[in-house]
C-alpha cells in the first residue's frame, strides 16, 4: 500500500480541487495532518479520509507525525498544490522496487503556459538531477522502513527536503522520475518569477553550500497560499 501523506496549512482556496483529481484505489490511503489551519482546511479534508490529523508544530514534524500514522509499506508526501501524473502511483511501485533506489521524485511541470515557467521548471529538474536531491514540491516517496531508517525528516523550519536528501542518498541512489508533477505558479505569480526564483536558489544554497542553519534562513521565506 502507499500512504499518501499530505501536509497543509490554510489549504481551503485549492484543496477540493487536488484531493478530486488524486483519485486514490484500494492500495492507497490517504494522511492528511495540518499544522494549525484557521480557514475550512480541515473540514473539507475530511470529506476525502477519515485520517485528518492536528499538530502545530512545522511542516517536518506534520509529515513525520503522517509517517507514524502510516499503514503503507510506501510513503509519498504530497503537497496540496501538487497533481501527480496519471500514472503516478504505478510508478512509484516500479522505481521503489528497485533495491538500488533509496527514493525518488518526480521531475517539475509548473502548471502555466508561460514562457517564464518552462525556464524555472527546466533550471530546477536540472538542479535535482546534478545535485541528486528532491524537493518537497516533487512529491518525495520512500520506502517507510527506509523512512525510519534515516531518522525521518529533521525538526527544522524550513529545507528539510535537502535534509533528508543528503540521508537517502548515503543508502542508495534517488531517482528522478516522469512524467512529471504539475505544482501551482502561485508562488511565483504572488511574488514574482525572477524574485522567487532568486530567493529560493539562494535559500538552498546558502544552506547548502554555506551552512547557514535553518532558523536563521526562515525569515528570508514566505510561504505564500
Amino acid at each position: 500500500m502507499i500512504s499518501v501523506i499530505m501536509p497543509v496549512l490554510n489549504e481551503a482556496k485549492d484543496l477540493r480541487i487536488s484531493l478530486e483529481l488524486l483519485h486514490l484505489s484500494n492500495n492507497e490511503e490517504l494522511i492528511i495532518v495540518d499544522g494549525g489551519s484557521s480557514d475550512d482546511t480541515m473540514a473539507i479534508a475530511a470529506e476525502f479520509t477519515d485520517k485528518v490529523f492536528q499538530t502545530k508544530t512545522g511542516r517536518a514534524s506534520v509529515m513525520n507525525h503522517g509517517a507514524e500514522m502510516a499503514a503503507g509499506e510506501l510513503l509519498l508526501f504530497l503537497h496540496a498544490d501538487c497533481i501527480l501524473p496519471e500514472n503516478g502511483f504505478r510508478i512509484i511501485r516500479e522505481t521503489l522496487n528497485d533495491s538500488g533506489i533509496a527514493a525518488g521524485g518526480f521531475r517539475l511541470s509548473i502548471n502555466d503556459p508561460g514562457l517564464r515557467f518552462r525556464v524555472i521548471e527546466t533550471a530546477a529538474n536540472l538542479r535535482s538531477r546534478i545535485a541528486e536531491l528532491l524537493y518537497g514540491d516533487q512529491g518525495i516517496f520512500v520506502k517507510k522502513e527506509t523512512f525510519n531508517k534515516v531518522g525521518g525528516y529533521a525538526n527544522i523550519p524550513l529545507m528539510e527536503d535537502i535534509e533528508i536528501s543528503g540521508k537517502l542518498k548515503r543508502t542508495g541512489r534517488l531517482a528522478l522520475t516522469g512524467p512529471p508533477i504539475k505544482v501551482s505558479p502561485r508562488r511565483w505569480l504572488n511574488e514574482g518569477a525572477i524574485h522567487t526564483t532568486f530567493r529560493d536558489w539562494s535559500i538552498a544554497f546558502s544552506y547548502s553550500f554555506l551552512n547557514i542553519p535553518p532558523d536563521k534562513l526562515i525569515k528570508y521565506y514566505r510561504d505564500v497560499r
